[in-house]
């Protein structure tokens, strides 16, 4: 038997953020606001053709499950919806546009993204919540789809958090990680050993990463 026989099988997973939502840049975790035109447009352009994955898994949001079901059915691709990849609960800050609470709250606003751990918004989902459902749910991905390709259609804070998982880094400089509008990053699991391989890049045709 030979090494190539022995080589354990590749997991991987793009992550693929949401386009723009109706309403524009604001903090919408369970607001569940649909894509404008302009997203749609966003997240059909970052889609290669021919498309490499086995399976697409989403959040709930509508913003991520409603170009999901497209694509999945369009493909024919076997799609699950997972709970717990929905965005981080904003609580009082739900549906509020960043320069609007920088002017009604800065300060607030400030500490928040310097350590969004020690300072959540009022009423929102903890952090420590948040990320103990995102790491539940990329687990149970990793291992039911070990040596599949698998999209992952989800939000700014659910792929930060798996990113900055797989890239041991701390929790409170998640938000210094760019992630735009319909980013795409990609994380090959093999062996026990998450690497991230591009981040925001764009995908060829073959599934490839290019400039």
């Amino acid at each position: 038997m030979n090494e190539t026989q022995h080589k354990p099988a590749t997991t991987t997973v793009d992550l693929l953020r949401h386009g723009e939502p109706e309403g524009g840049v604001r903090f919408r975790g369970w607001k569940d606001d649909p894509l404008s035109e302009n997203g749609w447009r966003q997240m059909r352009q970052a889609i290669p053709y021919p498309r490499p994955w086995d399976v697409v898994v989403s959040s709930p949001m509508n913003r991520c499950r409603a170009f999901a079901e497209e694509l999945a059915g369009r493909d024919n691709l076997p799609m699950e919806v997972d709970e717990r990849l929905k965005e981080i609960g904003f609580g009082e800050w739900e549906g509020e546009s960043p320069a609007s609470l920088a002017e009604k709250k800065p300060l607030e606003l400030a500490r928040f993204w310097e350590d969004p751990i020690a300072n959540a918004p009022p009423g929102g989902e903890p952090m420590s919540l948040f990320q103990a459902r995102v790491e539940s749910a990329w687990q149970d991905l990793t291992i039911r789809y070990v040596g599949r390709h698998v999209l992952l259609v989800a939000h700014g804070g659910v792929n930060r958090l798996i990113i900055g998982k797989v890239l041991g880094m701390p929790t409170r400089n998640l938000f210094k990680l760019d992630l735009p509008y319909a980013g795409i990053s990609r994380i090959c699991v093999e062996g026990g050993t998450a690497r991230l391989t591009f981040h925001c890049g764009i995908l060829n045709g073959n599934g490839t990463s290019g400039n």
